[in-house]
């Protein structure tokens, strides 16, 4: 497999595919914990505290960034799925059934009544 980093102007080099842009955003932090766990901002040196509303408007706005990164299916697509697995769930209880009334008729068998 080929390594597909680019240098850029200023000689770092440069991730060439999304997995190593993940990659590099994960350890971005000088602490390399990629900045989850906490709740404070780095000022002068000294962690500062962040307020509630500032850490639940961050959360919002990285929600709303994630779900611009969807995917989202079309109508088609959609109806395929759903269709795929409820032919699939249907499948599987007809299966359970059966081995159900199986097993109930080997006890009854083994057993008796």
């Amino acid at each position: 497999m080929t390594d597909e980093r680019e240098a850029s102007e200023d000689g770092r080099e440069r991730p060439g595919s999304a997995a190593d842009r993940r990659g590099r955003r994960a350890g971005s932090t000088p602490t390399g914990d990629g900045g989850k766990g906490r709740a404070t901002a780095v000022r002068d040196g000294r962690p500062e505290k962040v307020s509630l509303p500032s850490r639940l408007i961050r959360f919002l706005r990285e929600v709303i960034a994630e779900l611009r990164k969807v995917i989202w299916p079309t109508r088609k697509q959609l109806i395929t799925y759903t269709i795929v697995v409820l032919v699939f769930v249907s499948f599987m209880v007809a299966f359970v059934a059966l081995l159900d009334l199986v097993f109930a008729q080997g006890v009854t068998y083994l057993f008796g009544t």
